[in-house]
């Protein structure tokens, strides 16, 4: 039997810290005068007083190291039960969501999705859009935190991979563990901080500046406004591209580079990968938008490189007229956004990580066939890629793909459109928040999709966010007996 008090001791800590965070926007809408700010109020009471409740419950349970089950269901827990209570805000105050579409947007908002249900975000009170920016944040942290920590140990999609760069199992390592969260908030804060100075500097309001701010370097997408980001043009586009781009590489190195170790960021295969096909989209699609329309090369360049790198870090703005260029576009806005970013950030998508090592093992069984006696292990780095790392990375790429099939055809049974419905799962199993489709295209949300799809798109956000065996696996009754 799994022990569950460890799993609810910490879910209740970080339900008292949500709470202390629901201060924020109170204080900013009571100063306004806002009956909102009350309301922020009474969630964040409610939320501390069940977070203070488990914590206080469940205390005697620590001093013992977490095992690889509570592992899995400490990682499900904290993305299935802390939106919930991130969702109060949306029901009970400013815009008064129904559970489902609440639930959806808190969701969205921690797995750093950035899909919204919410219309004319804009006329929300300042404290409601503030909140936005912060769940994508404390997600983007989390996320980080549980990349570099927890999935190394649960060997989900290949990740075992990364263990030896320092991060062991929870006994004795833990110590090392919480250095490294503490590094990694100060780097994650650092950039944050960086971020918003510089989107002030071209231009953005100061609530603008810093909701981008966390919206931008936890790669979440949510924005002030419905127009996301086209209110900003020009040097705030590059901008944005470039944190964007810095939101979505691996985190460790980060850490290394903080601890004065600058050489493993820039030799860093993922990263050179990452931009590496980065840039060949975005000079493609160009060349082809040039081409096509006879639109002027610097505005098509901008538009390309800010959305392309919107879609592919997995972050969710959009800008321009990018989303109506369709044709060729879309290809390549579908096969990056399924690449996605580097492992180890809060960037989505099967991983260039991932897609490296499935390149390498296609290019060995190819090899074979005309050598079918070679001995040809698959190297990434250097180092020897094991047949246990291989077999739990193809797992994950096939159950990626046909996780993707299988929901776009149940979305198409509920009366949505085939291209809504394919770009509907895709934008939420890769946390990418970018939409396409009829039904996107009037408001940019997806507020016009029915409830049982966007209960779909919920589910995709979750199995996508958490490596999709994280979830599968706790549906297993042998799980629970091993």
């Amino acid at each position: 039997m799994v022990d569950f008090r460890p799993v609810a001791y910490v879910i209740g800590r970080i339900l008292i810290v949500l709470a202390i965070l629901m201060m924020a926007p109170a204080v900013i809408d009571w100063r306004a005068g806002l009956e909102n700010g009350t309301i922020f109020m009474q969630t964040a009471v409610l939320t501390g007083v069940v977070g203070g409740a488990m914590a206080l419950a469940t205390g005697n349970a620590l001093g013992g190291s977490l095992d690889t089950r509570q592992a899995y269901v400490l990682t499900a827990g904290i993305w299935i039960g802390v939106p919930v209570f991130a969702a109060l805000p949306f029901m009970m105050g400013a815009p008064g969501l129904v559970f489902t579409d609440a639930y959806f947007e808190a969701v969205s908002g921690l797995t750093t999705t950035g899909a919204s249900v919410i219309a004319k975000v804009e006329e929300l009170p300042t404290g409601t859009i503030l909140w936005r920016g912060m769940l994508n944040w404390l997600g983007g942290l989390g996320i980080a935190f549980i990349a570099m920590i927890f999935l190394p140990l649960m060997r989900v999609g290949g990740m075992q991979f990364f263990r030896t760069e320092g991060f062991d199992t929870f006994g004795k390592a833990l110590p090392r563990a919480t250095d490294i969260a503490r590094q990694l908030l100060w780097v994650y804060a650092g950039l944050t901080v960086i971020c918003v100075i510089v989107y002030a500097a071209v231009g953005m309001t100061t609530l603008d500046a810093v909701v981008h701010g966390l919206t931008t370097i936890s790669t979440g997408g949510f924005s002030t406004s419905d127009q996301s980001f086209g209110r900003y043009r020009g040097a705030a586009e590059y901008a944005g591209a470039l944190f964007m781009f810095l939101g979505s590489l691996p985190y460790i190195r980060y850490v290394q580079l903080v601890n004065g170790s600058a050489t493993p960021l820039w030799r860093d295969s993922q990263t050179r990968a990452y931009f590496r096909w980065l840039m060949g989209a975005v000079l493609i699609v160009w060349i082809w938008r040039i081409n096509t329309s006879g639109m002027a090369w610097e505005p098509a360049f901008r538009e390309a490189l800010f959305n392309l790198t919107s879609i592919m870090s997995s972050t969710g703005y959009g800008t321009g007229s990018f989303g109506g260029w369709g044709g060729f576009m879309l290809v390549v806005a579908f096969v990056i956004g399924i690449v996605g970013a580097c492992s180890g950030s809060s960037a989505a998508g099967l991983s260039v990580f991932r897609v490296q090592v499935a390149m390498a093992a296609l290019r060995r069984e190819i090899r074979r066939i005309t050598n079918p006696s070679s001995i040809d292990p698959i190297k990434y780095e250097g180092r020897t890629v094991g047949e246990d790392v291989l077999n739990a990375l193809i797992m994950f790429i096939s159950g990626f793909i046909l996780i993707l099939g299988v929901m776009s055809v149940a979305m198409s049974l509920m009366g949505v459109d085939a291209l809504s419905s394919l770009f509907a799962v895709w934008t939420s199993i890769g946390n990418i928040g970018y939409g396409f489709g009829p039904l996107v295209a009037e408001t940019g949300t997806f507020i016009d999709y029915p409830q049982g799809a966007i209960v779909i798109m919920t589910l995709c956000m979750i199995l996508g966010r958490l490596g999709l065996l994280t979830i599968l696996v706790l549906v297993l009754p042998r799980f629970w007996r091993s």
